[in-house]
């Protein structure tokens, strides 16, 4: 064998020995049991499902099943707040370990983080209204003006389908402002953002009367290749679905119980 073709060889060999080093690395669920400490990347600004209490502690719905999945693997909980530009790449840059953050489960998302089954959530679109207007059904908005956010995906079937009249803002704080304005007789968003709007006193006069639509699941995610994590966390939904535990923190943090998590309880209990 000469020189080139024994160097090949040895280069092969290294390589071989270096991806099964990194395999038997590649296992985070070890490494946060081994550290004592679960590092979990969620929401700081969406109320109720995480935010800031007057303290500065990040808490709600999702801090909770955070807190729950700390219990379970027997290590202290570190929770790190995250927004949806970052969420995917601080999972992927090693920041967290796992990310539980309002995050919608798309087939593009599956390509970058590991997404596990069952979805643990899910949101649509509905209507945030004065009271007054006495809502209940979408058909009610025919014809009628709507406060719309410029761009979200669900402004052509809200028009289409259901008929409203489009008065487009660029954000959420002017599409409010319209509203109390009497220049609308609803905003059309989250319906999650809304129930957090709703929990303000402010808001006291107003409701999110509707049967949500559009309705999307969410996916809490690890690393991409974190198979032990990944199957640990799919046990885990199912527990939480099984328990009835997302119902019962819907109901600690001022949420109606929503048709998904009704749903998936019944499927699983």
């Amino acid at each position: 064998m000469n020189k080139l073709a024994t160097n090949a060889v040895l280069f092969a060999v290294a390589a071989a020995m270096g991806l099964g080093l990194a395999a038997a690395k590649a296992d985070e669920l070890a490494d946060v049991k081994k550290r004592g400490t679960l590092i979990v990347g969620t929401k700081a600004d969406y109320r109720p499902y995480g935010f800031r209490d007057p303290s500065g502690n990040i808490v709600g719905l999702e801090p909770d099943l955070a807190a729950d999945v700390a219990k379970r693997l027997g290590v202290k909980l570190e929770l790190v707040p995250v927004v949806a530009s970052n969420r995917m790449q601080f999972l992927d840059q090693g920041k967290i370990d796992l990310m539980i953050a309002t995050m919608t489960d798309t087939p593009e998302r599956r390509k970058v983080v590991d997404i596990p089954d069952p979805d643990y959530y899910a949101s649509g679109t509905n209507v945030l209204a004065p009271k007054k207007e006495h809502l209940t059904d979408w058909s009610q908005l025919k014809g009628k003006p709507v406060c719309l956010i410029q761009g979200s995906f669900y402004n052509k079937e809200l028009q289409e389908k259901y008929g409203v009249e489009p008065v487009a803002f660029k954000g959420t704080t002017e599409a409010y402002a319209a509203l109390k304005a009497g220049n609308c007789v609803g905003v059309a968003y989250d319906d999650t953002a809304l129930y957090g709007q709703i929990l303000d006193p402010e808001w006291k006069d107003y409701e999110v009367p509707l049967k949500s639509i559009l309705v999307a699941p969410w996916g809490l995610a690890v690393k991409l290749g974190e198979t032990n994590f990944a199957n640990f966390m799919h046990d885990t939904i199912i527990a939480w679905h099984k328990s009835g535990l997302i119902l019962a923190l819907e109901k600690k943090w001022g949420l109606p119980n929503s048709d998904y998590a009704k749903e998936m309880h019944d499927k699983y209990k």
